[in-house]
């Protein structure tokens, strides 16, 4: 695992360089650091990894986030729809790699707002993913890259370019088994941190720390079932000194069916995004 470690020393450097940015503009900032009160998200996430040949596949995402409001308390109105899709290359059994867009839709979930109620957002992402077995577990080290214009509610609103770099660690520990196999329960507890650059990131280059831990079971090699509770904050992107703050029900499903013949297909990887 000598280049797993190396991509991911070389992908913290780089974005230590690309955090170095002005600052300089001048934003009121609070006296101290300002945590908001939590709001409440439900995340109902599809994973799909399709096999194409014997080193590609097409991940293929989808997802339905919930977020709650004034008049909808816990999780009750949609806040945003991603399809998140990707080629994916198999380098080994424990590294691959992924180039692909999103195309997302963001909903208006300020009650009091008169703007629009739907706006597009849209991304080009690529992922680095090394796996990584320890006794019965599997260690997970993803960075993902993505460059992503989005645009506010109000009319006429012009997009914004930003980068988004994010690192995220990941365990998966059978707890009824001595390795991760079919009808297996496993506890994933988790951690990724997204950073942002870009011209309007001012001082707000943490955009998000995600804690969770999940709690999935493993029906078949090709079909798992997971769900979790991630608590998360991050910087205001108008004010570095307000963080958002979430706690978030979700809730997976992987898919990864494969068409090939038996003759052309590789041994099992580990492909859970």
């Amino acid at each position: 695992m000598k280049h797993a470690y190396l991509h991911i020393c070389c992908f913290l450097g780089l974005f230590l360089c690309s955090i170095g940015a002005a600052i300089g503009q001048e934003t009121l900032l609070p006296e101290e650091s300002v945590f908001q009160e939590p709001k409440t998200r439900l995340w109902l996430n599809t994973y799909g990894n399709i096999r194409i040949s014997k080193r590609l596949f097409w991940d293929a995402q989808t997802h339905f986030r919930f977020q709650e409001t004034e008049n909808t308390p816990f999780a009750g109105q949609v806040a945003q729809v991603y399809n998140r899709h990707a080629i994916g290359y198999i380098y080994s059994k424990q590294i691959d790699f992924r180039l692909g867009g999103v195309a997302r839709v963001n909903f208006n979930t300020d009650d009091s707002s008169t703007d629009r109620n739907v706006v597009p957002e849209w991304r080009i992402w690529h992922q680095y993913q090394f796996a990584q077995p320890l006794y019965s577990a599997m260690i997970y080290h993803r960075i993902r890259i993505e460059h992503r214009w989005t645009q506010g509610f109000a009319d006429n609103s012009a997009y914004t370019f930003r980068n988004r770099w994010r690192y995220l660690f990941r365990a998966k520990i059978p707890l009824n088994s001595t390795k991760l196999a079919p009808k297996t329960i496993y506890v994933s507890p988790e951690a990724e941190l997204i950073m942002q650059s870009g011209k309007a990131v001012v001082g707000s280059t943490m955009e998000d720390l995600r804690l969770t831990t999940t709690l999935g079971y493993i029906a078949t090699p090709r079909l798992t079932f997971a769900a979790g509770v991630m608590y998360s904050h991050g910087q205001e992107l108008f004010n570095p000194g307000i963080f958002k703050q979430r706690w978030t029900m979700r809730f997976h499903m992987y898919f990864s069916p494969d068409f090939r013949k038996v003759r052309n297909k590789l041994p099992a990887i580990h492909l859970d995004d």
